[in-house]
């Protein structure tokens, strides 16, 4: 028996009384640094501008690593420390490892440590610059970001397994982690636009394209048309390593236009065609469709929500601003 959205609720009610995942927002403030370091949201975003400038695809690299971090152990900046010598990170387990744009956060980071010694988190500031590169498009905030957090130190790449939402899942099972998560299902439709921007490759959707049952069938979700174009682009024998955007046609430009080719059938993952095999959800991308600015309006209250999932303030036995990002101090 698959289970009620109430008992899904239950177990994210009780998740959130004993992790603490869905009080985030009350532990954290805007200009948490109005009075330790006045200028480190206007370092963060000049800077992240700067890099947008000269990279075009790094709003996305920034935003999906902004995610991995918040699904895992919660918004700590665990997905930027390295492996060390007795333990893998996150960062090396095998879904995590086409993760990029460590180098802007390192730079960052460096540039106010140099202003302000030890105050701002990695967490604060992969939160802040995913929020800015995104923005960089519309030179303007697209969203508030509450700021606060401290760096966990931990970071173990066996968290990341049924933590993070594989592109391959159905629309059960992502509801079901994004409500352990704290999170609902207009959460789930609207972080699902991130997915407006950016690229895939191949090998991600060789199952879907040419062995979906194990009989060298395609997933029947997928539009037949984009399924030939796909085949096409992927090539025959497909080469895992080729490039795939995400949303055709607009994978540098961050607006609604995911949710047109989700209802055409053209989503590139499952897990994209999953949002219109359930009503409640069909219904919000078709109303993120049909009005264009609700996606922007939803966005940005979901990722507001999803930056507060598991973060630790506090005592110093709770995290810590991290001198590195890499390293734990």
């Amino acid at each position: 028996m698959r289970p009620s959205f109430c008992s899904l609720l239950l177990v994210a009610l009780a998740v959130c009384a004993v992790f603490g995942v869905c009080d985030g927002e009350d532990k954290l403030k805007m200009n948490y640094y109005h009075k330790t370091c006045p200028s480190a949201e206007t370092i963060v975003r000049d800077m992240t501008w700067s890099k947008v400038a000269a990279n075009s695809v790094l709003p996305a690299k920034l935003l999906r690593l902004h995610f991995h971090d918040c699904f895992v152990r919660g918004c700590d900046a665990s997905v930027l420390l390295d492996s060390t010598t007795n333990t893998t990170a996150e960062k090396d387990a095998s879904p995590n490892r086409s993760l990029s744009g460590y180098n802007v956060i390192d730079d960052i980071k460096a540039r106010l440590e140099e202003e302000c010694p030890e105050i701002v988190s990695c967490a604060d500031i992969l939160t802040l610059a995913a929020r800015d590169a995104v923005s960089y498009q519309f030179q303007r905030s697209m969203w508030q970001v509450l700021t606060g957090r401290k760096d966990g130190r931990t970071s173990l790449a066996s968290d990341i397994y049924g933590n993070l939402p594989p592109p391959s899942a159905d629309f059960q099972s992502l509801r079901q982690l994004f409500v352990s998560k704290g999170l609902n299902v207009m959460d789930l439709v609207a972080l699902s636009g991130a997915h407006s921007i950016g690229m895939s490759r191949c090998g991600v959707i060789a199952r879907r394209l040419n062995n979906f049952t194990g009989n060298g069938d395609t997933d029947p979700s997928l539009d037949s048309d984009y399924g030939d174009t796909l085949r096409r682009e992927c090539g025959n024998p497909l080469n895992p390593s080729t490039s795939l955007d995400m949303d055709p046609d607009s994978s540098l430009s961050f607006d609604s236009h995911y949710f047109k080719i989700v209802s055409q059938n053209k989503g590139l993952f499952r897990s994209d065609a999953a949002l219109v095999t359930d009503p409640q959800s069909a219904k919000m991308v078709e109303e993120m469709l049909q009005k264009d600015q609700l996606f922007f309006v939803r966005f940005a209250q979901s990722i507001k929500k999803m930056g507060a999932i598991g973060v630790l303030t506090g005592d110093e036995d709770e995290g810590e601003i991290r001198k590195h990002c890499r390293v734990v101090n």
